[in-house]
């Protein structure tokens, strides 16, 4: 009925998987390797080489290290990630992000900072200072001044 031999000839350590369940609570320094799901409640540090799901109804609060992060549940931490890191409909994360790649659905709440790292484009401009034109010149005396008013109400 159940094909155990398939199953243990396609399964290798690249495929690990971990799934931490909703009613799970843990606070420390976590590392994992392969892929994790998390839908649980975490306090502190998270250390993945591979990819880290986050689930809807996970909170974390602590940093997070990873090759990728998907998540659509709600961080509040600092999240570093060497691949990418992917924000699904309805997570909530507070605090910066380090990654070369970054996206983001519409309804979600992200307030910190991104950081993707210095473009190769931007690289390859030579370290010479800009020089800025004058413009004086082309400005006469006078200037239309916008002026607002409250008053007249």
């Amino acid at each position: 009925m159940w094909d155990n031999k398939k199953r243990a000839e396609h399964h290798t350590d690249s495929e690990a998987f971990t799934i931490l369940g909703k009613d799970v609570r843990f606070k420390g320094i976590v590392h994992f390797e392969g892929t994790v799901q998390l839908d649980s409640c975490f306090e502190g540090e998270i250390h993945a080489k591979g990819t880290i799901v986050i689930g809807e109804n996970a909170v974390i609060r602590g940093t997070i290290t990873a090759g990728t992060l998907i998540t659509s549940g709600k961080i509040q931490g600092n999240v570093a990630a060497s691949g990418k890191v992917q924000l699904l409909k309805p997570a909530v994360l507070i605090g910066d992000v380090q990654t070369p790649s970054f996206s983001m659905e519409e309804g979600v709440y992200f307030k910190g900072f991104t950081n993707m790292g210095a473009h190769p484009v931007v690289e390859e401009f030579p370290q010479s200072p800009m020089v800025l034109t004058d413009v004086t010149p082309q400005l006469n005396g006078s200037r239309p001044v916008l002026i607002e008013s409250d008053r007249g109400n």
